[in-house]
């Protein structure tokens, strides 16, 4: 089960005399973590390197700003799917203290620098969910609102008309059964008004 991350956590290390400064947040998309690359940027302009790597949406992106090919934005975004990680931005903002680390160095700063970031952040799993819509007599709402806490369902709206009309949320996985289970229940009094597999 793929999981994000819940806020931002960060981490500093030292390295030969370069500062690495890395940094892991939740992000929704591919725009939205340039952005965020954009001001990280912005707020530390005397860096030699800004690198990140983005795991978002089932999309990947790896940037080594400057650094060698493969030896910072690869290995970080490794780091996210090792993980399994989806909705984090990593970045890593190098300040170059004179010393060369070679590729095998890099590589192994930029790995920490995540890693250790990555410790620091509380994980949360990614539930992907359905949204559902019924209509069902007023006599029924409360053993619906019954079902679905015991099922783990969340309420998100109630319209109160000639009929209960309700919108809930539930797990992909077990979204089908509560459906097959509240059409037992309800006798064919609940009428489904729409289905949303986002």
């Amino acid at each position: 089960m793929a999981h994000s991350i819940a806020s931002a956590a960060t981490s500093e290390l030292l390295i030969k005399k370069s500062r690495f400064i890395g940094c892991v947040q939740p992000v929704p998309d591919r725009a939205s973590a340039q952005a965020m690359v954009a001001s990280l940027k912005k707020q530390h302009p005397a860096a030699a390197h800004v690198c990140w790597a983005l795991m978002a949406g089932g999309h990947s992106a790896a940037v080594d700003d400057g650094e060698p090919s493969g030896t910072a934005g690869k290995p970080m975004l490794e780091v996210l799917r090792h993980q399994d990680l989806d909705g984090v931005l990593a970045t890593v903002v190098r300040y170059y203290g004179g010393i060369q680390l070679g590729a095998g160095g890099l590589v192994r700063a930029y790995t920490d620098c995540v890693a250790q970031a990555l410790k620091g952040a509380a994980k949360t799993p990614i539930v992907k969910v359905r949204t559902l819509q019924c209509a069902v007599p007023y006599a029924m709402e409360g053993l619906l609102r019954r079902v679905l806490e015991a099922a783990g369902g969340a309420l998100l709206g109630v319209e109160h008309g000639a009929a209960v009309a309700m919108t809930f949320s539930m797990d992909v996985a077990a979204a089908d059964a509560l459906v097959a289970h509240l059409n037992e229940v309800g006798q064919g009094r609940i009428v489904w008004l729409d289905f949303n597999g986002s």
